[in-house]
């Protein structure tokens, strides 16, 4: 069975784990109507998206 014959570096180990980091959301303030939404999704509250009337609520 392999076993690792040095003890790993804590900076080896960091810079392994430099992209497990967690992902930022989008969230954004709506222009109109002023209600955070994610970015590139519909405002559910005014049915807008990209500035034209997707739903009818």
């Amino acid at each position: 069975m392999a076993v690792p014959k040095r003890k790993t570096t804590v900076s080896k180990r960091n810079k392994r784990r430099s992209h497990h980091k967690i992902k930022d959301v989008n969230i954004i303030e709506d222009k109109k109507s002023g209600e955070y939404r994610l970015s590139h999704h519909i405002d559910l509250k005014t049915g807008f998206y990209k500035g034209k009337k997707i739903l009818d609520i």
